[in-house]
């Protein structure tokens, strides 16, 4: 990426948020290989600026098992989950206005391009737990290997959550590595929490601004299958892996 302008910084995650929500967007490109139409953007306020990800609703590719026009606010319920249990990490992304109207903004990850989970897992495999929990309460239908991605500073983030979140079984992963064996006693203590909330909580009025009701139940109910199970769960008789897997 070409340095600051002078005078301009980067926002970190952690203060990006609000710049996210204020600052003015401009398209800086579209991005290749994606399902819908994605553009790399930039955000600036105040001397501050940020990359971002850009997914107009208008752009989604419609799909048979998704509703039209969905798919950006699911990638904000993932955020918005992910921010509540305090992992995996997953960008800050919210919902506003854009030049090509309404979408997901999602801030950007600088990633090395060499490394995704199938090259990671030999050496990191344990980070992946708390990535293979997430995706079973969200319902994950598309968990590529390139939706993980490992910064400069060593730390993995996920992306691309669009297709998540429905009532209907749909889990499609590359991450099968943990089938069957015990979920660690922080993820499960972090998931009854989540159950909870669920039901009645913050986190249960958050999730309905963004998805149906028949959702986020759904979404409950697979947080306390999962704790009641105590196991991570194996790949069964229904398509179980995405394609393509990278």
């Amino acid at each position: 990426m070409s340095p600051n302008p002078p005078g301009e910084r980067r926002a970190s995650p952690t203060d990006a948020k609000d710049l996210m929500e204020r600052g003015e967007l401009r398209v800086l490109g579209l991005l290749p290989r994606a399902s819908n139409y994605t553009f790399l953007g930039e955000v600036s306020d105040e001397g501050r600026t940020a990359l971002v990800v850009y997914k107009p609703r208008e752009g989604e590719t419609p799909l048979w098992d998704f509703p039209d026009g969905t798919l950006c606010r699911r990638e904000v319920a993932a955020s918005v989950l992910a921010d509540w249990l305090g992992w995996p990490r997953v960008p800050p992304t919210i919902i506003r206005d854009g030049p090509h109207g309404p979408g997901a903004v999602q801030l950007f990850v600088e990633a090395d391009p060499r490394e995704h989970y199938f090259t990671l897992r030999e050496t990191r495999l344990g980070d992946f737990r708390p990535v293979a929990a997430f995706d079973v309460v969200i319902n994950n239908a598309d968990r590529k290997s390139g939706h993980c991605l490992l910064t400069s500073e060593g730390g993995i983030w996920l992306v691309d959550h669009g297709t998540s979140f429905s009532v209907e079984p749909k889990l499609r992963t590359v991450i099968w590595d943990f089938g069957g064996e015990p979920l660690p006693g922080s993820i499960c203590s972090d998931l009854q929490r989540l159950a909870i909330d669920l039901e009645s909580g913050p986190i249960r009025e958050k999730l309905l601004d963004l998805l149906d009701e028949r959702e986020v139940s759904a979404t409950a109910r697979r947080t306390r299958s999962l704790v009641r199970s105590g196991r991570f769960p194996s790949p069964g008789a229904r398509r179980a892996y995405p394609w393509p897997p990278v």
